[in-house]
């Protein structure tokens, strides 16, 4: 998932002049973010057909719970010039000076590795593949390519926070079939308006930090459009699931709903000239995307 939770403090020791802690390389890894990566992850492995071993269910949700981290400390190492500037991430640990840059980044990359050689080791190689691939997105495509050169950063380096419903598909299966693609799509379509949501009223950041986010370029007129649009968007593609024999009744109700509030959620911010609406809707879409992989794993578990 892409990082969206973070407060940041202001900057009060220069960089590299304390060592790291226990608590800032566990920071590094972003597990407010990772917390979602690996419910998402979850809802694949549980509503896939099949079943997987206790043992190797928790190990597959450890590697996609690492690898998501690591993929994060990578984001932090790169990052680190703009975070430094922006209230939201100026506390993270490089910034304050608290891991040395150099140290984050091969904390980032040895444990992407072992979490993906560990899940084709103990899982299969189908969900390392898809594992590595996006965590490579993640840093290659959305971190160093996107985020600071086009205001459509956040749609396409969006899929990265996507995978983890297919990777914990394939972990049970070894396959990719029509169901976890739903579910990539249901992420995919939802981490747009979620994250332009957030970035109304964090745009003064954005714009300091000079990262082409859509209010700051296009304006909050037309980002709040563009959120309206993909919350409709949403509303069919959060309901496919059940008609694919992924979800059930239960699901096809809750997401009905979920998504018409969603829907409402986008007006509101139309409406609404200050950014009280923008920051309600961030804290709902989160909520959200929760209630509808929270439905999918209890219909499968009392099924």
């Amino acid at each position: 998932m892409t990082d969206t939770a973070f407060e940041g403090q202001p900057v009060s020791v220069q960089a590299d002049s304390l060592p790291g802690g226990v608590a800032d390389y566990i920071a590094l890894l972003k597990p407010r973010v990772m917390s979602l990566v690996v419910f998402s992850g979850l809802a694949g492995l549980v509503v896939a057909p099949g079943a997987l071993h206790p043992v190797l269910a928790v190990v597959a949700l450890l590697c996609i719970a690492v690898g998501a981290g690591a993929a994060g400390a990578i984001n932090m190492w790169y990052d680190r010039d703009i975070d430094a500037i922006m209230e939201r991430t100026r506390g993270r640990p490089i910034p304050q000076g608290r891991v040395n840059p150099d140290e984050a980044l091969a904390f980032g990359v040895v444990l992407s590795v072992a979490s993906v050689l560990l899940m084709g080791l103990a899982v299969n190689w189908v969900a390392a593949a898809i594992l590595g691939f996006a965590n490579a997105f993640y840093v290659f495509v959305y971190t160093m390519w996107l985020k600071r050169r086009t205001p459509q950063n956040i749609v396409i380096g969006g899929a990265a926070g996507a995978f983890p419903p297919m990777i914990g598909w394939a972990a049970v299966t070894g396959d990719v079939t029509i169901g976890p693609l739903l579910l990539f799509c249901l992420i995919f379509f939802w981490t747009p308006p979620h994250f332009w949501a957030l970035a109304l009223f964090r745009s003064g950041d954005y714009s300091r930090a000079g990262v082409p986010m859509l209010p700051v370029v296009a304006g909050e007129a037309a980002t709040k459009r563009q959120m309206l649009a993909y919350t409709l968007l949403l509303l069919p593609i959060a309901i496919a699931p059940h008609w694919f024999g992924v979800g059930g009744i239960a699901y096809l109700v809750g997401a009905t709903g979920l998504s018409l509030l969603f829907i409402v959620c986008a007006v509101r911010v139309m409406l609404d000239k200050t950014h009280r609406a923008a920051k309600q809707m961030f804290a709902y879409s989160i909520l959200y995307l929760f209630l509808l992989l929270a439905i999918l794993i209890g219909e499968k578990l009392v099924a």
